[in-house]
């Protein structure tokens, strides 16, 4: 504990971010810099904490404390090394990651918390500014060969881990691009994609291959041609993509681990849900993040001049919410089921679980309105079939009325229902709980010898930490499975829960 006085006499600071109207002129990442002072201020102000809870609420088990003292003493170097002990993409859950650390921070309370994942941020991008990042060659080869099915979080987390382990490792990944959602689902505006493109290249520089526009399983009559259309099925698979037989990959291959997330979108059961103008919510991001990286001449969902309307609450809505405001849409609303939080964690929610309180995202504050306790009741659409406007009811209105807006454009972004049960997961015959995940056990180990899964495949739909944590944990299954022992670490158990 660097300074034992810091969180008395500095307050939480974060950076600013761009006035909105010059970042919605653009799709750059929201926030300004934040200088080394500002960043060296908020580490003194971790208390170094007895019993530090926020180890507890993060998956990864990340030492903040000691990265918090280390920038304090603006020992970078040393920061940017126990950062990665733990982390494989510090870069990624800086940006993304909705901070359960912050959550149970002790500081927290009474106080506001310790910025834990702006110092996150600034450690890694320090790291990348200085040449520290650099790749991590495994000293002998095994020998063994694995293949990895999916780029998302979990799937990178654990190649990484594989390749440095002396394995043969091949990414297998169905869209144009590696990096799954972090890719196709991101907007650039929370995460430019050159970040996940110098990670990668790192990966690739190790030795982890990456085999994209490949759809493992062929009981799929065959991969569409417009799958950004496709109603969310095969929303990531790349025009004419490369099938390849799930069980020729077993063979191929001494074993095979599955990271394919839980992409099966939840459906939204009311009059009119098939009207022109429905999508889900990836089959409207996919298309927006290719244009942007030059793989889409033009979006093939537009929102200027529509009235948009997104259900759901999340951040994913969201995501919808900041791309429309972009594409120039003639409004935006965005309405939730639930509630809207208070804005002060409620009695029966108490420190240190995670806070259920009010939020308020950089796209929100760009512009469109939210409402909570609706319900959509219906989509009214013209005589072509077109969607038009959307009718909701106010829960909790005992007169039992309805109201309209206008809605040229309705995204369903109310989550995912687990992963997709054909192709894959049928070709491997891989057996589903109860919620219709994939089962493994204590190994993550499938109901198929040498298959193992991680991820949202396995939890369903989560943090991006936990991906990151069970592709670690996953990944040192697989390397004692091939080799007997494992040096890997593992922070995780299939099923582990977490404290927030």
């Amino acid at each position: 504990m660097g300074k034992p006085s810091g969180f008395l006499e500095f307050d939480r600071s974060l950076p600013r971010r761009r006035p909105v109207p010059v970042r919605l002129r653009d799709w750059k990442e929201v926030y300004e810099p934040f200088s080394e002072e500002d960043a060296v201020t908020q580490g003194s102000r971790c208390m170094d904490c007895g019993i530090a809870f926020c180890h507890e609420a993060c998956p990864l088990g990340n030492l903040i404390p000691e990265w918090n003292d280390l920038v304090y003493r603006s020992d970078w170097s040393a920061a940017i090394e126990r950062l990665h002990a733990t982390n494989n993409f510090p870069e990624f859950t800086g940006r993304l990651c909705p901070a359960p650390c912050e959550g149970s921070c002790v500081l927290g309370i009474n106080d506001n918390p310790v910025t834990i994942e702006r110092i996150e941020y600034e450690i890694v991008e320090r790291a990348f500014a200085e040449g520290w990042v650099t790749a991590v060659r495994a000293t002998e080869k095994t020998g063994k060969s694995v293949a990895v099915v999916g780029s998302g979080p979990a799937g990178l987390a654990a190649a990484q881990q594989l390749c440095r382990a002396g394995h043969d490792v091949v990414v297998f990944e169905r869209a144009e691009k590696p990096g799954g959602l972090l890719r196709f689902g991101i907007p650039e505006f929370k995460m430019e994609k050159s970040i996940l493109d110098r990670r990668l290249a790192q990966l690739e520089e190790e030795g982890v291959v990456f085999q994209c526009s490949t759809q493992i399983g062929k009981s799929t009559a065959e991969v569409p041609s417009e799958p950004w259309m496709d109603a969310g099925q095969g929303s990531a698979v790349a025009k004419g993509a490369t099938v390849i037989d799930a069980q020729k990959l077993s063979e191929e291959f001494n074993a095979v681990l599955l990271a394919c997330g839980s992409t099966t979108p939840r459906q939204l059961e009311v009059p009119g849900h098939d009207l022109i103008g429905v999508h889900a919510a990836m089959e409207y991001l996919k298309p927006s993040n290719m244009v942007q990286e030059g793989l889409l001449p033009e979006t093939l969902i537009d929102a200027k001049g529509k009235h948009v309307v997104i259900i759901g609450g999340g951040d994913t809505g969201a995501d919808c919410l900041g791309t429309a405001l972009r594409q120039s849409a003639a409004s935006v609303t965005q309405i939730e089921i639930l509630p809207a939080p208070p804005q002060q964690r409620a009695s029966g929610n108490p420190w240190p679980a995670w806070p259920m309180v009010f939020r308020t995202s950089s796209a929100h504050e760009e512009g469109g309105e939210r409402l909570f306790e609706v319900a959509t009741s219906e989509l009214i659409g013209d005589a072509d079939g077109n969607v038009q406007a959307l009718r909701f009811a106010r829960l909790g209105d005992e007169a039992g009325g309805t109201e309209e807006i206008p809605a040229q454009l309705v995204l369903l972004a109310m989550g995912f229902t687990g992963p997709e049960k054909g192709t894959l997961v049928q070709e491997f015959g891989l057996e589903l709980t109860e919620r219709g995940t994939v089962q493994c056990d204590a190994d993550w180990l499938t109901s198929q010898p040498g298959v193992f899964v991680c991820g949202d495949m396995t939890r369903g739909q989560s943090l991006i930490v936990w991906a990151i944590a069970e592709g670690r944990s996953a990944a040192a299954s697989v390397d004692a499975f091939l080799m007997g022992h494992s040096d890997l670490p593992s922070p995780l158990v299939p099923g582990q829960l977490a404290l927030s």
